[in-house]
């Protein structure tokens, strides 16, 4: 039997992993429907302590470079540091009353408990308020007037892992300090949530596990959302409520979340969302909407109003994303067309070499008979 030569054979992919290389991406195009079938889940300032008194103000000026686009770091210092850094922060106290106020300025010690932020009665020490100064401890501001004060939070080199929480107050006494009369004492203060460990932020993460369907004592409607706090960071809850697919047809909202709600490390707390007394009982589809600093959680429920009392509590659902259907259509499109433009290429080359084999092959081999020598120029042969 002829054979023939291999030198100048196109150098092509070979064909087993051209073949692999396809159904590769036809498991994705495969797995990318299923996710589409069953489908995929999407991913308020309050004071502290004690009501500000009318006329004493205090915000913070500073904010990490990091979090231009947090809420909750535009109010609040809020960072993750490693033991042995140190940081600063400017904060502003303002006085709008008529007349000029002393004001003390210092840190203290607070709490996340019940679903609240707790600064500690008067100066309630901490390992993060002993770790905080303030620069200058006192002043006197002008009526109608500011003083800018410094922040620095220098934490020890053997400081232990973990979220710690304080405030730092601006106090304002009128009275006498002294003798037998009565002192007011006023202060405003802003929140302290300091992580402390090497490496990045513990990630802040959150569920929405059920809406209970209420009414409050004077019979107007409101929600429950039951919030779950399974990340690493202490949350201020913020956020909305709407209604859709009411009697009638009706839509209701949005109706914003009370603010001052923080749920701890592992904690579950409610966050309640009080609606007019117009809303008709239902049946209602209710979504909430409720945000921490720039962490997002979306959930779904059908909820109807009692009469009186509490319903029981509905479990959500994750709401669909528009989006998330046109980035898989998308995906899917691109993927089946890498699929077919490989398989074309993949015939085609194997006619080309098929060709290219006919032509290089010796014509003592073209057809060849069983049991019979073939003839070509040159050669003789015998019948076998």
């Amino acid at each position: 039997m002829g054979t023939y030569s291999q030198e100048g054979r196109p150098a092509f992919l070979p064909h087993i992993w051209q073949r692999i290389i396809m159904r590769f991406l036809l498991c994705i195009v495969a797995g990318v429907g299923l996710c589409v079938v069953v489908g995929m889940p999407v991913d308020a300032s309050t004071g502290t302590g004690q009501l500000p008194a009318a006329g004493l103000g205090l915000r913070l000026l500073d904010a990490p470079s990091g979090a231009a686009n947090d809420p909750r770091a535009q109010l609040y210092i809020v960072d993750h540091l490693a033991p042995g850094t140190v940081i600063q922060r400017r904060i502003e106290v303002s006085n709008g009353a008529a007349s000029s106020t002393p004001v003390v300025l210092y840190s203290a010690a607070a709490t996340v408990a019940g679903g609240s932020f707790l600064g500690a009665p008067g100066d309630t020490p901490n390992d993060l308020s002993t770790w905080t100064s303030v620069d200058p401890g006192t002043s006197t501001v002008p009526a109608g007037g500011n003083v800018t004060a410094t922040v620095t939070i220098a934490v020890p080199a053997d400081a232990a892992p973990g979220e710690q929480y304080g405030v730092v107050w601006a106090e304002a006494r009128v009275g006498p300090v002294n003798g037998g009369g009565v002192t007011q004492v006023s202060r405003v203060g802003i929140r302290l949530y300091l992580s402390v460990g090497p490496g990045g932020a513990p990630a802040a993460n959150f569920t929405v596990d059920s809406l209970t369907a209420e009414r409050t004592a004077d019979g107007r409607p409101s929600v429950l959302a039951s919030v779950h706090n399974n990340g690493g960071r202490a949350l201020d809850m913020f956020g909305t409520l709407e209604l859709s697919g009411g009697p009638g047809g009706l839509s209701a909202g949005p109706f914003p979340a009370s603010l001052g709600t923080t749920v701890a490390i592992g904690a579950t707390e409610s966050v309640t969302i009080v609606l007019d007394k117009q809303v008709p009982a239902g049946p209602w589809e209710a979504e909430i909407i409720l945000h921490s600093g720039r962490l997002e959680r979306r959930a779904q429920a059908t909820i109807t109003f009692p009469d009186a009392g509490s319903s029981p509590p509905a479990e959500t659902k994750t709401p669909e994303s528009g989006w998330l259907y046109v980035a898989v259509a998308v995906l899917t499109v691109l993927l089946l067309g890498t699929a077919a433009w490989l398989q074309l290429r993949y015939r085609r080359r194997r006619r080309i070499t098929a060709e290219y084999a006919i032509r290089t092959r010796p014509m003592g081999d073209q057809n060849p008979e069983p049991g019979r020598t073939h003839l070509v120029e040159g050669q003789t042969g015998q019948r076998s």
